[in-house]
């Protein structure tokens, strides 16, 4: 896979650079805005939305969030991925586990105190979703409190994506956050109005915004270790009482790629932990990769049995063994 930017010999993390060199504001980019609205032709026309749909040459679509924390040492997670997504698509697509993923990749800050605190691509299926890492800008920023606005981006996902892949089948689309801190206990109604446009009348608490995803979304984090706050068991215990098993703690952040990758499969019911080993191997993994992605995997796989296309957040308990039962 290969980016316009990339055949045209083009940098990357172009508009980080021209932020950061004053060539353009320290605003969103304009294709990341949350809030710019459908078009003509969408059935959202004037509602900020985004949509993953079915098309001839991709038929049964199947969407597909992923949200970079852009805050101070987690600035790096995204250049790693971009580096790394023709890796990603390659185990999805080449060893089966997806057949047609849509992928939207957005960033996090925190909204009470950074520039950039949201930003949100589109569902791409080729190299378009390429161009739009281009377009993150990696602000660096934070507040050193150990919580960022993770919550924000549940939120806009649980509000504004339509996506045929539930609406037409039932099948739940995946949605991954990924940081070393933990969200928010509420959605601010006035984060939400700055960012996104939506009047609410209250804060929602986060736990009742991830339990409203949960019903069209497997919804995932990833605690990447090596950030400001490592091994810390404050951050993992907020994420845990919101997602459970579905919280995985990687120690290496340059492979996140073969952790979603792996995740989705995973749930899909396409592979186990012994075949996604092998599969990590034949495409050129090292020993270290295949050990921290299947380390990471291993609670899940032993808690949660993977369904493909049901509609229920609920996944039944393995009994013994460290693989998932594929149904």
């Amino acid at each position: 896979m290969r980016s316009s930017r990339v055949s045209s010999g083009g940098a990357a993390f172009a508009y980080t650079h021209a932020v950061n060199t004053g060539a353009a504001p320290r605003v969103v980019h304009a294709a990341m805005d949350p809030k710019v609205k459908a078009g003509a032709g969408s059935p959202f026309v004037g509602n900020v939305m985004r949509e993953s749909r079915d098309s001839a040459d991709h038929p049964e679509s199947l969407a597909i969030g992923v949200f970079f924390d852009v805050t101070g040492s987690m600035g790096q997670i995204p250049i790693t991925l971009e580096k790394k997504l023709a890796g990603l698509m390659t185990l999805l697509l080449q060893k089966g586990y997806v057949a047609h993923p849509q992928i939207l990749f957005g960033a996090i800050g925190d909204a009470y105190v950074d520039a950039v605190p949201l930003q949100i691509g589109q569902f791409e299926s080729g190299v378009e979703m390429d161009d739009d890492l281009d377009k993150i800008f990696i602000e660096k920023g934070g507040g050193g409190q150990k919580s960022e606005t993770y919550e924000l981006s549940h939120y806009f996902f649980w509000k504004h994506t339509s996506i045929d892949c539930f609406e037409k089948r039932g099948r739940k689309g995946y949605f991954f956050t990924m940081g070393d801190e933990a969200p928010y206990d509420y959605v601010r109604k006035t984060h939400v109005k700055d960012l996104i446009g939506d009047d609410l009348q209250a804060d929602i608490p986060t736990k009742e915004v991830i339990a409203h995803l949960q019903e069209r979304y497997h919804v995932f984090h990833i605690i990447v270790e090596q950030g400001t706050y490592p091994h810390d068991a404050d951050i993992e215990n907020a994420w845990r009482n919101l997602l459970g098993e579905r919280v995985l703690k990687l120690e290496d952040q340059d492979n996140v790629a073969e952790l979603i990758a792996l995740t989705i499969g995973l749930t899909e019911g396409t592979t186990d932990i012994d075949a996604a080993s092998h599969a990590l191997a034949t495409v050129g993994a090292d020993k270290h990769t295949i050990d921290t992605v299947t380390q990471a995997l291993a609670p899940y796989a032993r808690s949660a049995v993977a369904k493909t296309g049901g509609v229920s957040g609920d996944l039944p308990a393995v009994s013994g063994g460290g693989s998932a039962v594929v149904l």
